[in-house]
């Protein structure tokens, strides 16, 4: 019995500790500032009433965790639009003894798009903009035990924030970021903000300031510079004087350089202390010394050594959430992109998580932040305050960051426009202008850039024209007299966005060529050509295209000693509400990877160039099952960074080759060969300049029969490591053959004993999708072992297939 109580009691002060941690309580009297993340365990309430005592009388509270967002499914699913509304969010934190010698706050991450904090029933803050942190101070609101916090959030349509509804993408809507309860003191440390103004490889400056809040003239502050192993190389105590103190280092000797191969990061930390020395408060950062600069009509240094910027674009969003991503799911997509070897990332079209930001300085990937100016053309006189005032919580939030060197002002702006004369040049460049000044006057240290706005070009400091060739409009092989002809026309000019849709698993043995023609599939006597003048528009969104197109695009790239670099839209695919009827319904599927990280083809084009991890891929792993006259030669091209590859089919090798980035396909690394009719047997290995192996393997069937045209649609089914089933329908033609050129449309539905995974935007997460080379699958979860599964497919022409799965 008195073990029983025994364990009891130390169950219940478990129970203490375990609540005040997650409280983030602090009721000492010490200098401690305490930092916890309060995700877990909120309510929402999908209810746009903007009074506080009509939403607690709501009862379709559900309980949720952060971040969150009520579009996370409906602005991909098959409904036209999505819900742009308000909603409530609502957490209880207890607080057994409030500190007196405490400021209490919370920090939201990001809030789309606009909110309002309460607590306790009263107002505490609001905020405009979703993609920026904001503090709220919360002290005065709080009482002892427990408190409730209530949230609202709105993504409604104002022409007076931007981003515009015109732009070509989704405005997701709710708490898609972090929230932390924070303590600190009421005399502490706010807004570090330092430069480097001075770097070379022999020394370095770190100039700074730091605001004490609640202190006085006697407080000192201590400033220790740290290296990556933990080691002070410099500190000093600096006086405050109007309640800053200005921080400076001049001489940090045989600095060890921040750069995208070895993105070296000290550490500085600031002690407040009183006259008798003592600790009042403490805060930390990262620090990179660099330099970077744009050559006038040439290249991009950084650290004093040419740099080509290779780069991509980064949508803040992935499969089944949204934009409410973890901070594990932000790192992941950093991560590939630099697995992938890109150097430079342009964060499109809005600031993003503070964990991309951590993730670049740590990966060593430069940065485009950009103010989501996009679109819309100009607003009026509330429209101009919201917009600038965003630009300097941009700044001011992402100033210490190393790997930021560009602060974009917008892309397309003029375009479609929302107020009456909001497309005028003089007007927009009147207000482009004071931007560009505020900018500069916020952080004189980077530059200035936008994108696709010709009549601002000469206002900013890097400018970025529109380059689809072979996409939108011409041919990718005009790709180097479209760069000629801008680097003689502006001073810094930095490529930015091109490349093409692809449908993962749709190929064609004769993508549409280089000079923008369609050839002949191999099965016609006589060769026919037709022009395309669109291809976004008329082409088969083929994965070969694109392989081809990026191809091309990164053979000039990194054959041009005077170029700045490009910048390829967009790594992942992203959801849109403007592009109902693409093959995904809903998303823009330009990306490298589609929407749930899965690389595509075009992944390995750009790893073949940029990355330093030896691979070799075929083309293409998603390319299995393909057809053609008997002795008609087909082109494989393997993708890989070895100086040699070889390749074997059905175990006879057809030789090595060189690589050689000024060849084309896959610089050089290309065979015609001639597949036998079944299963034939790739192997291709790559060998390092060390001897070193790498290898890939690739099946494909082979049919010297041409199919027919389609009769049916059959299902099919295999169970994966996820415990669900890949149900995949089939086109078939009157003779039981894979109809290869059949891209209709298809619909699925799980009928009973399941559900489909749907609204995700991938290959295998869409209930509504076109067909590739006749093939498209859907996943799908059993409830039980019990139940039969049931699932359906459909389109106009064939009226239903089942399949039942017992």
């Amino acid at each position: 019995m008195k073990f029983k109580i025994f364990k009891i009691a130390i169950a219940f002060i478990l129970c203490l500790f375990i609540s005040s941690c997650q409280n983030n309580v602090d009721n000492s009297e010490n200098s401690e500032r305490i930092e916890t993340n309060i995700n877990e365990n909120w309510l929402y309430s999908e209810n746009n009433t903007k009074n506080v005592s009509d939403a607690l009388k709501a009862e379709n509270w559900q309980k949720i965790n952060l971040p969150h967002s009520w579009n996370s499914l409906d602005a991909t699913d098959v409904i036209p639009g999505y819900r742009r509304s308000g909603s409530w969010y609502k957490k209880t934190i207890n607080i057994a003894q409030i500190n007196s010698n405490k400021i209490y706050q919370l920090y939201f991450e990001g809030i789309n798009i606009t909110s309002e904090i309460f607590v306790n029933g009263n107002k505490v803050g609001s905020h405009i903009g979703g993609y920026i942190g904001f503090n709220v101070d919360i002290s005065g609101a709080i009482k002892n035990g427990d408190n409730e916090i209530l949230v609202r959030a709105d993504n409604s349509y104002d022409p007076e924030i931007i981003p515009s509804q015109k732009s070509d993408f989704f405005i997701f809507g709710g708490i898609t970021r972090d929230v932390w309860l924070q303590t600190k003191p009421k005399t502490h440390l706010s807004n570090l903000k330092y430069t480097t103004p001075k770097v070379s490889i022999e020394s370095a400056s770190l100039e700074g300031t730091v605001d004490v809040i609640n202190g006085n003239e006697s407080s000192i502050v201590k400033v220790t510079l740290k290296d990556n192993q933990g080691k002070a190389i410099a500190e000093d105590e600096f006086t405050v004087v109007n309640n800053i103190a200005n921080i400076s280092f001049d001489a940090i000797e045989n600095p060890k350089l921040w750069d995208t191969d070895n993105p070296n990061l000290y550490t500085i930390e600031v002690a407040l202390l009183d006259n008798n020395k003592t600790i009042l408060d403490q805060i930390s950062d990262k620090v990179g010394f660099r330099w970077f600069e744009f050559k006038d009509y040439g290249a991009f240094y950084l650290n004093g050594k040419r740099l080509l910027l290779r780069g991509t674009h980064r949508h803040e969003e992935h499969a089944g959430v949204g934009a409410a991503m973890s901070n594990e799911q932000h790192r992941a997509d950093m991560e590939l992109i630099k697995d992938m070897g890109a150097n430079f990332v342009r964060l499109a079209h809005y600031p993003q998580d503070p964990e991309v930001y951590k993730a670049c300085d740590e990966l060593g990937l430069l940065v485009w932040d950009e103010l989501p100016w996009c679109r819309g053309g100009l607003g009026n006189d509330a429209w101009k305050t919201n917009t600038k005032t965003m630009l300097k919580e941009i700044i001011d939030q992402n100033y210490n960051h190393p790997s930021i060197i560009l602060w974009s002002l917008g892309n397309e702006i003029y375009w479609l426009p929302d107020f009456e004369n909001g497309d005028n040049r003089e007007k927009i460049n009147e207000f482009l202008e004071e931007l560009n000044t505020y900018a500069h006057e916020l952080d004189p240290t980077r530059k200035t850039a936008i994108r696709k706005y010709y009549e601002g070009a000469h206002i900013v400091d890097v400018f970025s024209p529109s380059i689809w060739s072979g996409w939108y409009s011409g041919s990718y092989k005009s790709y180097q007299k479209a760069i000629n002809q801008y680097k003689a026309e502006y001073p810094h000019f930095l490529h930015a966005e091109y490349g093409g849709s692809s449908h993962v698993g749709r190929h064609t043995e004769n993508p549409i060529t280089g000079e923008g023609q369609i050839q002949s599939d191999g099965w016609e006597e006589a060769i026919v050509q037709t022009d395309v003048a669109n291809i976004a528009q008329i082409g088969d969104w083929s994965e070969n295209y694109v392989v081809d197109l990026f191809d091309w695009h990164l053979r000039i790239s990194e054959n041009d000693s005077t170029f700045v670099g490009n910048v390829q839209w967009a790594f992942k695919d992203f959801g849109t509400p403007l592009r109902p009827e693409n093959a995904i319904p809903c998303m823009n599927q330009k990306g490298l990877v589609d929407r749930s990280g899965k690389p595509k083809d075009a992944f390995y084009v750009f790893k073949s160039y940029w990355s330093d991890d030896p691979f070799t891929y075929i083309e293409s792993h998603t390319w299995t099952e393909r057809q053609g006259p008997k002795g008609k030669s087909r082109d494989i091209s393997i993708y890989s960074n070895c100086p040699e590859v070889e390749l074997f089919l059905n175990g006879k090798s057809l030789g090595v080759k060189q690589r050689d980035t000024k060849a084309f396909p896959a610089a050089g690394l290309n065979w015609t060969i001639n597949f036998n009719e079944g299963i034939n047997k790739l192997v291709s290995i790559g060998k390092t300049k060390n001897g070193k192996e790498v290898k890939d393997k690739l099946e494909i069937n082979y049919r010297f029969t041409k199919n027919e045209k389609a009769t049916a649609l059959k299902l099919d089914y295999k169970l994966l490591e996820n415990n669900r089933y890949l149900v995949t329908a089939t086109a078939l033609d009157k003779n039981g053959l894979r109809c290869l050129d059949y891209e209709e449309r298809v619909y699925f539905q799980c009928l009973n004993g399941g559900k489909a995974i749907i609204s995700q935007g991938t290959p295998t997460g869409s209930e509504v999708i076109e067909m590739a080379n006749g093939e498209a699958s859907i996943e799908v979860e059993r409830f039980s072992d019990e139940e039969q599964l049931q699932v359906m497919v459909l389109n106009q022409s064939f009226k239903g297939t089942y399949l039942n799965i017992n």
